[in-house]
């Protein structure tokens, strides 16, 4: 029994892709689930990215950050709730198409295009193993949830995948996830210790062109709005609510959740230093192998950022196939493959048992992750 727990060799290739099809098919019982409830009156996500497209298509881009408008403009679909829009202006492009559309057909295009982009930026990096790809349960709870995870993950697939032949195209992928700059917070040290210059170049050059284009297109009003709805953000931090924290997937939101501010805050700081020194040191570990080196990054980028859901976390289907590349190539270590089962899982149990347990263990299966990332870096 623990011979075939060990080694796992049932788990062939022929199973897997079965079991990924399973997996898939009972994902989108979930997803047409998680439709008909975003057009109940309870409302989704969604709502403010909708909004905003809305009045940005309409000509008046400034209203995405007035409270009141938006109140009005996501109501009027009949949701009885709203939702506040705290992405920066660049974020207005992404939307301002799916913001003509009417609201149930907006949802089903934005869910649509960017898991679309995502299975392509992921296929490209790991074309041999498209079936875990397209049933990746991270993806489609980001689908599920029709947020900003899928379109952030392909651009830090794409990043990723890119570095080491497109280097200009990697830093531009950095650049444009200013629409959720917590995601990115490890790469520019990640860049700078690996001597990636040119991408961190493009990178910034993305950011200033797409914060440039923004204003010139939705004026200093837009930009000046944007700045309004930090204090909805530092209010949304702010809230008490025990279901808010164990839904998120951080070490400070759990911490915070069992004890309080003051230690959950030191949790924070010390997740945060420890994945800066697991990305700046990924390149020594692997001895400058750009795939292993990032997927180390993506893997610490999970345990950075204090504020981070589970629809957030699709990019980090490029360490988790990373591994199971190096375990195919190499051999797999002694209980590899049910612990890359158990990761891949993993963004779907975490949430599933956050709630009643009341813990979520999405930050131990990151830290799980990295650990797997960096034991296997530096093999030869």
């Amino acid at each position: 029994m623990l011979t075939h727990l060990r080694e796992a060799d049932w788990l062939t290739a022929r199973r897997v892709r079965g079991y990924a099809v399973l997996i898939a098919i009972a994902s989108l019982a979930l997803l047409a689930n998680s439709y008909i409830k975003a057009m109940q009156p309870a409302g989704t996500d969604f709502l403010a990215f909708w909004g905003a497209g809305h009045v940005a298509a309409a000509g008046n881009p400034a209203a995405a950050y007035n409270l009141a408008v938006q109140e009005s403009v996501q109501t009027a679909t009949g949701s009885e709730g709203w939702f506040v829009f705290v992405n920066p202006p660049p974020f207005l492009f992404a939307v301002m198409p799916f913001g003509a559309l009417p609201f149930p057909i907006a949802w089903i295009a934005w869910v649509a295009v960017t898991y679309a982009l995502w299975a392509w930026a992921s296929i490209r990096a790991f074309p041999r193993l498209w079936p875990l790809i397209l049933a990746y349960p991270g993806a489609l709870l980001a689908a599920g949830h029709a947020q900003t995870g899928l379109l952030t993950g392909a651009l830090l697939v794409l990043a990723a995948h890119w570095l080491a032949q497109r280097p200009v195209l990697s830093g531009a992928a950095i650049g444009a996830l200013v629409v959720k700059p917590h995601l990115a917070v490890l790469t520019p040290f990640w860049l700078a210790m690996g001597g990636q210059w040119r991408a961190i170049v493009a990178a910034g050059a993305s950011v200033l062109g797409l914060l440039a284009a923004s204003w010139l297109v939705f004026g200093t009003d837009t930009m000046a709005g944007y700045t309004t709805s930090w204090e909805a953000s530092r209010a949304i931090m702010g809230e008490r609510s025990d279901d808010f924290f164990l839904r998120m997937v951080t070490l400070y939101s759990q911490v915070r959740h069992w004890t309080g501010e003051g230690p959950a805050m030191v949790a924070g700081v010390l997740s945060g230093l420890a994945a800066l020194a697991a990305a700046m040191l990924a390149w020594r570990k692997s001895g400058g192998d750009v795939r292993a080196s990032a997927s180390a990054m993506l893997a610490a980028t999970a345990l950075a950022s204090p504020y981070l859901f589970n629809y957030d976390l699709p990019f980090l289907i490029f360490p988790t196939l990373w591994l199971v590349e190096q375990g195919l190539e190499r051999g797999f270590r002694p209980y590899e493959k049910l612990g890359l089962v158990a990761l891949w899982f993993s963004p779907y149990a975490t949430r599933a048992a956050a709630l009643p347990l009341e813990v979520n263990f999405m930050p131990l299966c990151s830290l799980a992750l990295l650990w797997l990332v960096w034991t296997r870096a530096g093999q030869r």
